[in-house]
């Protein structure tokens, strides 16, 4: 049956749905916003207001996608840009600003990647960095029932919101406002009140309280356990910390933290959401976040019962199946990841088989792969109970991980990624595909890590 479903793969493939994992871009050439990297000396003059107590007073990303941190007469344009007045980008502003947010509309493209930055009763609009026409105007003329000397603002997306909503937060006082209604409602959220500034990042929301900073529901308002943190540890570069700033003194943990090191990931992941994740060592990154950047993070932070290593993942019918070991956990995607009830389960009893170097699922499609060795293994999602068809050999010894994307399939091992069009050149391939770095091709980091072990990265233990 695999055979047969292989030689027919790549008709499938020309007839099937255009592949809606969006544009999951692998050209990264938006920031690289991870902290990883070189850190400030401690004689920059600059430590003193980035990594001081007193945190910032507006946080945004810009139309390109670069994180804006701003304080005083200054902003930071991502992790890696010295401190620039605000006034060079944006001549029009003299600082400091209460509170900065980017609209993202595509339904609107009047203010669709429009830039809006508040001060006092005042508010100026850039898109492209330009200043609209007609601006600065006041803040009721814009958005009536929101007030004067806003402590923050962000936009809250319509797949996460019921509505296309902005989020205004001045003391105690969150007001919700609809876009396409304009009216304006008031959020009742203890946890999340007293904001010096918020960012919605990687579909996430952030309140920061100083240099203290919590994720919070933009519906509910609901905070998470651990929280708040402080932003040192996650959102800038300062000396001797960092989201697990042992990293300078540990090179592995260092390398896992880093996703242009070469170490190699131990699953992948996509959904028809366009989102694609990469695993390793109990954290994962957003792979399609070109715009938004890179940074590391516990699994946890997004799957909150998860801990510990992902050995495989793949994505069906808007949920998401992560391995570890023996047990799968099952996820919904549309439901902010909610873990499916009665899970963890056996992998055995789920899926058929008694464990995974690697799974995969294609875009819309009910075909599970599951690779173990040098065996490709078949899985109709859709049968019950689910059963293997009969094995077929594929030119590769071990794989540390698979992804299926409208790009084609990916099979990683090490720091190497063999790239083939479909599932049916693989099974056809009496040879390895040409061998390509992760960092360079895959990722698009500026140049290729040297070499850690086995094919450029440790080797990954068996199961």
């Amino acid at each position: 049956m695999l055979r047969i479903l292989c030689l027919s793969w790549a008709l499938a493939l020309a007839l099937a749905y255009p592949l809606g994992h969006g544009d999951s871009k692998f050209n990264h050439t938006g920031s690289n916003w991870h902290h990883m990297g070189s850190h400030p000396s401690s004689s920059d003059p600059e430590l003193g207001q980035r990594c001081g107590e007193e945190g910032f007073d507006a946080i945004t990303l810009d139309e390109n996608g670069a994180m804006l941190f701003f304080q005083g007469d200054l902003v930071w344009k991502g992790f890696h840009q010295a401190a620039e007045p605000i006034n060079a980008s944006w001549p029009e502003i003299q600082g400091p600003i209460d509170a900065a947010l980017r609209i993202h509309h595509l339904d609107h493209p009047d203010i669709h990647d429009n830039v809006y930055l508040f001060q006092g009763q005042r508010l100026w609009a850039y898109t492209n960095g330009k200043l609209k026409p007609n601006y600065p105007r006041q803040i009721e003329d814009e958005f009536k029932r929101v007030p004067r000397d806003l402590d923050a603002a962000v936009e809250c997306h319509s797949k996460e919101c019921a509505d296309e909503t902005l989020l205004f937060f001045k003391g105690s006082t969150i007001l919700a406002y609809d876009l396409k209604t304009k009216q304006v409602k008031q959020r009742n959220w203890p946890a999340v009140a007293n904001c010096s500034a918020a960012v919605r990042w990687q579909e996430r929301y952030y309140c920061f309280q100083g240099v203290r900073f919590l994720r919070f529901d933009p519906v509910t308002g609901h905070v998470p356990p651990n929280y708040p943190r402080d932003a040192r540890d996650y959102f800038m570069r300062c000396p001797g910390r960092g989201h697990g700033h042992e990293a300078r003194r540990n090179a592995t943990l260092q390398a896992i933290l880093d996703p242009c090191s070469g170490y190699p990931f131990r699953a992948f992941s996509s959904d028809d959401a366009g989102r694609i994740y990469a695993f390793r060592e109990g954290h994962y990154f957003r792979v399609d976040s070109a715009r938004d950047g890179w940074h590391a993070w516990p699994l946890s932070h997004t799957w909150k019962e998860l801990e510990g290593e992902v050995d495989a993942a793949f994505s069906w019918e808007n949920k998401l199946y992560l391995i570890q070991g023996s047990q799968v956990s099952i996820y919904l995607a549309e439901q902010g990841y909610r873990r499916v009830e009665g899970y963890p389960r056996p992998v055995q009893e789920e899926l058929g088989v008694s464990g995974a170097d690697a799974t995969f699922t294609c875009p819309h499609s009910k075909d599970l792969y599951v690779i173990q060795d040098n065996h490709l293994h078949h899985v109709d999602l859709t049968q019950s109970p689910r059963r293997p068809d009969s094995p077929i050999l594929i030119p590769h010894d071990r794989v540390d991980s698979a992804l299926c994307t409208n790009k084609g399939l990916f099979l990683f091992y090490g720091a190497d990624v063999y790239h083939y069009t479909d599932v049916a050149q693989l099974c056809a391939a009496k040879a390895p595909a040409p061998t390509q770095n992760v960092t360079t091709t895959f990722l698009k980091c500026p140049m290729a890590p040297k070499s850690t072990g086995v094919h450029g990265g440790p080797k990954r233990p068996p199961h």
